[in-house]
Parts: C-alpha cells; sequence; structure tokens
C-alpha cells in the first residue's frame, strides 16, 4: 500500500513538472531576428548591418493582424465581443505603427 501510494506521489509530481515546463514561456524564438554572420565569416572592408529596430513591436503587429484576421472569419461573435475586439486590436494595430513611426532618427 504504501509502495503504492508513494509511486503515485512521484508519478504525480513527475507529470506536473512535466506539464509545467511545457507551458512555461521561454526565450523569445529567434525565427525573425536577422542572423548575424560569424566574425570570422564578415570581410574586413564591409561595414556591420545594423539589427532591426524593436523586432518585439513588428511581431506583436503581425500576431494582432493574424488574430483580427482569425477573428474576421470566425464562425461565432465570441459572446458579442467580436466587433469590439476587432475594433481595439485595429486601434492597437495603428498605436504601434505610430510607435515605429515617431521612433525614426
Amino acid at each position: 500500500m504504501k509502495l503504492k501510494v508513494a509511486s503515485l506521489l512521484v508519478l504525480t509530481s513527475l507529470i506536473l513538472t512535466f506539464a509545467f515546463v511545457t507551458s512555461a514561456p521561454g526565450a523569445p524564438h529567434k525565427a525573425n531576428a536577422p542572423e548575424a554572420p560569424a566574425a570570422s565569416a564578415r570581410p574586413a572592408t564591409t561595414a556591420a548591418t545594423p539589427a532591426e529596430r524593436h523586432p518585439q513591436i513588428r511581431e506583436a503587429i503581425a500576431g494582432l493582424r493574424r488574430a483580427k484576421e482569425h477573428m474576421e472569419h470566425a464562425a461565432h461573435d465570441y459572446g458579442g465581443h467580436r466587433v469590439e475586439a476587432i475594433r481595439a486590436t485595429d486601434e492597437a494595430i495603428r498605436q504601434l505603427e505610430l510607435c515605429l513611426k515617431f521612433d525614426k532618427d
């Protein structure tokens, strides 16, 4: 009986550990970030290309556009909130684009 309870307890803790590890946010994925070439592979005479400014804001705009597209083509109205959510998404996209516009140096 004690062995069964201990085994069940260990199994439960392992399942919970894996559930938390897989659901925890990790480092942002770098699929959209430009890769910097190795220093030895770069010719000495060319200047390094500057890193993209504010990649997180650009990713947020892309994500908001995808969410808006999903909401526009959804079969249901999300409890009556779809129209207002689309309106708010448009405003969020507009605000983020203004942020990028006014950050130009």
